[in-house]
């Protein structure tokens, strides 16, 4: 049920991408106000994944989960019922809160489930996210093309409040607490320095990447980060402990995780796009976006079938070897895809490759996190890892879309992408994972003997205690 309450999380994500180019229509709005429809929700889900974590462990990470899912019920509710931008903004904002599902039900399955079944659930459950990332677009391509829109949001608000009732009566809510008070402060600086940063790289592309505008948020996010940096440091109950975060073990496990999460959606852009463009230019596919859904379908089933396999060999070898194969995996892929771009089932392959190589590295990147911290602190470590794979999707989007719109090719009037550009992106997304696999090759070996914080022997690493 956990495993499930991410997938839906992750689905309502997806769910909004195959009408994008539909809604200053269906809203009557300009394309550069219906944008914030997906701006909105990146911006809420950064800034929820850190707070709902701590607060989770704090005042119950059950409670967290339910909260978090009653966000996504009523944000899926309120767009569903709307015809014009301003509710429907409210309505994603609110999705966007429920972002914490997915490191709140990991560290619930710390807390609860016994040892020898920790490392395959934790692994399911983290490759929830891209479980529904490629599973959605299918879906939400089949019922935009064959139904009306608002059906879109209800099925996420009927799937939200099946997600909401069965936690509510079958998850227990886990005894370990930290207690304390909520550091306001911290919370509010770090809500400020992510929004300032996600919103340059969002809409720098837009407003341009020399623009005052774009230039002076990314100047705040530095001066913001600083000093929250500075104010978690001397505070006795930060938001993010720091000085763990700081440990070999967390903060390289961190880094690959912007890594990893660049490598995911860089294929998720291109692919899309190759099979979109029309069979004219002499390397599109000219196909639908239904096809495009089809196409990446597959991606989720094999991350799904990779998880359970990634975790047997973190049980027996480590987890540090897990997210070094996936690494490996995914710069594979993204190397074949350089050279197999031209038959719909080159990019099946290659995405479930790539997909192979994600359910790896997902499923390792938990137990890392979980084998180096203390127990109090699980679910506010696991939120700031999922904040990391976020900030890195959002890069690779940011980046993509520059390479994009400078290597172009003009088509009967029209500049469209290069051949070239989807190689560059291509080559970028191998080079993140090789980055990936370096960051892991310094993590520290596991060890065989006694657990470490509660996680099985072969998976703990050598840590520090609390």
């Amino acid at each position: 049920m956990l495993a499930f309450a991410g997938i839906v999380v992750s689905l309502m994500q997806t769910l909004v991408i195959p009408i994008v180019p539909k809604l200053p229509e269906l809203l009557n709005a300009p394309a550069s106000d219906t944008a914030w429809a997906v701006t909105a929700t990146l911006l809420a889900a950064a800034v929820a994944t850190p707070i709902a974590g701590r607060l989770g462990d704090m005042y119950g990470k059950r409670r967290m989960l339910l909260t978090s899912l009653a966000m996504l019920t009523i944000g899926s509710a309120i767009v569903a019922l709307s015809d014009s931008l301003n509710p429907v903004i409210i309505g994603r904002v609110l999705q966007g809160l429920s972002a914490g599902v997915i490191p709140l039900g990991l560290s619930i399955m710390r807390d609860e489930l016994p040892a020898d079944r920790l490392a395959a659930s934790t692994a399911l459950m983290s490759a929830s996210l891209g479980i529904g990332a490629a599973l959605g677009l299918p879906i939400a391509a089949f019922v935009a093309d064959n139904f009306d829109w608002h059906t879109l949001f209800w099925a996420s608000t009927v799937m939200g409040a099946v997600a909401l009732v069965t936690v509510l009566t079958l998850v227990p809510e886990s005894k370990v607490r930290t207690g304390g008070r909520f550091d306001l402060i911290g919370g509010l600086a770090l809500a400020g320095g992510l929004v300032c940063l996600l919103l340059a790289i969002s809409k720098g592309g837009d407003w341009g990447w020399g623009s005052g505008a774009t230039l002076g948020l990314f100047a705040a996010a530095v001066v913001i980060f600083l000093a929250w940096g500075l104010l978690e440091l001397r505070t006795t109950q930060p938001l993010v402990d720091l000085r763990t975060t700081a440990r070999p073990q967390v903060l390289f496990t961190n880094l690959a995780g912007l890594a990893f999460g660049f490598s995911l959606f860089a294929m998720q852009l291109i692919v899309p796009q190759i099979l979109q463009l029309p069979e004219q230019t002499g390397y599109g596919l000219g196909e639908d976006l239904l096809t495009v859904g089809l196409v990446l379908a597959p991606q989720g089933l094999i991350v799904m079938f990779a998880a359970p396999l990634s975790s047997k060999i973190s049980e027996a070898k480590g987890p540090k070897l897990t997210l070094m194969i996936g690494a490996l995996i995914v710069a594979a892929g993204y190397a074949l895809n350089i050279v197999m771009m031209s038959e719909i089932w080159q990019l099946i392959l290659v995405s479930c490759v790539i997909g192979a190589g994600i359910g790896f590295a997902y499923g390792a990147l938990p137990m890392l996190i979980m084998g180096a911290v203390p127990v109090s602190e699980t679910a506010a470590a696991n939120a700031f890892n999922t904040l990391m794979r976020s900030i890195g999707t959002s890069i690779a989007s940011a980046a993509s879309g520059v390479i994009l719109a400078q290597m172009t090719t003009d088509f009967a009037g029209h500049a469209l992408p290069s051949e070239n550009s989807f190689k560059v992106i291509m080559a970028i997304g191998c080079g993140a994972a090789l980055v990936a696999l370096l960051l892991a090759s310094f993590l520290p070996r596991h060890r065989a003997g006694a657990t470490e914080h509660g996680i099985p022997a072969a998976v703990a690493a050598p840590t520090q205690k609390a």
